[in-house]
């Protein structure tokens, strides 16, 4: 139960990240939802490699520069994003 809870707590989200999935306090479930709309959106998938996400401008601010991240990469560096 713990677990569910601290998922669902709304967190503050930086400035990066709400030009992306759009203005928090949310939930860090939410803000994963909201990424993949994003990244679909903008088919920002590897065509290659579907687990892996292109960044544009706006996720390169969230992903420290990088410009492929894998899924888990995205959920650890968007963890930074969060307080």
């Amino acid at each position: 139960m713990a677990i569910n809870a601290a998922l669902s707590k709304p967190l503050t989200l930086s400035p990066e990240l709400e030009a992306v999935v759009g203005k928090g306090p949310m939930p860090r479930t939410e803000v994963v939802k909201q990424l993949w709309v994003y990244i679909k959106k903008n088919s920002l998938q590897n065509p290659k490699n579907k687990r892996n996400i292109l960044s544009d401008d706006k996720l390169k601010a969230i992903f420290g520069g990088k410009s492929e991240v894998t899924m888990f990469e995205m959920t650890k560096l968007v963890s930074a994003h969060l307080s």
